[in-house]
């Protein structure tokens, strides 16, 4: 990949390894995302967020980053629930939102190309809350929820409310929040006024006040609920980010960013087949409950299970992911990449342990209890 050529020097040079479209990979991402659905969902939550890749070496475009005190790239990622929509590799030099307005554009036209009716809503932090991306939001029928960063202003706003979650704490011992809301712009960056909520938060530790922006009503969304329920909930997509950091994401080390990109795409590819694998074939088991966005909202605290614990269900006798499509015809057999997974039931009454234990990377996991695979039978 160090010595890939660019797609109109292939033909002519030394080198042939490997070369590759990001647009038709891109375009793939949300393919897939959209032949996971039988029907258009009520509304899709695309979440942004941009992580750090750490580097050791001297890649190309590697500099030196304040906030994450280390030379590394600044990838942008764009999940919407479990499912990965987009991979960008960024140099680090430059602001969490750069790039964002075109990976969002490009992927609601291919959404709205195939259900022009859905509605949208992007999530993000503060990193990414940025005029040019809620005013593209606001011009192209997209609603919007972004953290705000705090300032002396804003502080200045919630001063009435942040007592009276310190007198809260005081009387209860417990951390106490008061939720506000207001009309709100800033002095110079931002085009209008828009509606601001805020948690006014006592700790143990002192204050912690917090902010978010929404384009969102308060009729559609009260202020508490919107923060707690509907904001609060990106913070799962960390999780997926760290789910990519598993699948050698961060393994950017040839001398160009075309390869680097190359390795990036082939951890999200790798990241796709796992989701599917998880959304599919371990349907409605604990294995395939990963906290992603399309959950309903009890179901957080279900997720944090006990280590051990095992679900009463069991995945499917087959499975079949539809990828042949995607593939090159001049593969010799695409059916390669269907999977399928066996399940038996034979048990020997003679061994220890009646059940067979399952290897993976050395280790086998036998904690199933009896009365669970009884059920599965």
């Amino acid at each position: 990949m160090e010595l890939t050529p660019e797609a109109s020097a292939a033909a002519s040079h030394r080198y042939r390894k490997i070369t590759y479209s990001p647009e038709q990979l891109d375009a793939l991402l949300v393919d897939i995302f959209l032949e996971a659905h039988r029907a258009p969902p009520a509304q899709i939550v695309l979440d942004l967020d941009a992580t750090d890749i750490p580097l050791y070496g001297h890649q190309p475009e590697r500099f030196f980053h304040g906030y994450y005190d280390s030379y590394c790239y600044l990838p942008l990622y764009i999940f919407a629930g479990d499912q990965l929509l987009s991979a960008r590799l960024r140099p680090a030099n430059q602001d969490a939102a750069a790039g964002a307005v075109e990976e969002v554009r490009r992927i609601v036209t291919q959404l709205r190309e195939r259900w022009p009716e859905v509605k949208i809503v992007l999530r993000a932090d503060s990193g990414l809350c940025r005029e040019e991306l809620m005013s593209w939001c606001e011009q192209n029928r997209v609603d919007s929820l972004f953290g705000l960063a705090r300032n002396q202003r804003l502080a200045k706003i919630i001063g009435a409310q942040m007592h009276q979650a310190h007198m809260l704490h005081q009387t209860s011992g417990q951390p106490a929040r008061v939720f506000a809301e207001f009309s709100y712009k800033t002095r110079k960056s931002w085009s209008c006024a828009r509606r601001v909520v805020a948690k006014a938060e006592y700790l143990d530790k002192g204050e912690n006040p917090r902010f978010v922006v929404p384009s969102l009503t308060a009729q559609q969304w009260a202020a508490q609920d919107l923060y707690e329920k509907f904001y609060c909930a990106r913070g799962e997509m960390e999780n997926r980010i760290k789910e990519q950091m598993c699948l050698f994401a961060d393994r950017l080390s040839t001398d160009e960013m075309k390869g680097n990109q190359l390795r990036l795409y082939f951890s999200a590819l790798a990241y796709t087949l796992i989701e599917a694998l998880r959304r599919l074939g371990l349907k409605d088991t604990v294995w395939g409950r990963s906290a992603g966005g399309y959950d309903p909202p009890e179901a957080a605290q279900n997720r944090r299970y006990r280590a051990g614990e095992c679900s009463t269900h069991c995945a499917p006798d087959e499975f079949s992911l539809p990828l042949e499509k995607y593939l090159r015809p001049s593969l010799p057999d695409p059916a390669l990449l269907s999977f399928s997974v066996a399940h038996t039931n034979s048990h020997s009454a003679s061994m220890h342990n009646p059940f067979p234990s399952i290897p993976h990377r050395g280790r086998s996991y036998t904690q199933t209890k009896h009365s669970d695979l009884s059920k599965c039978a």
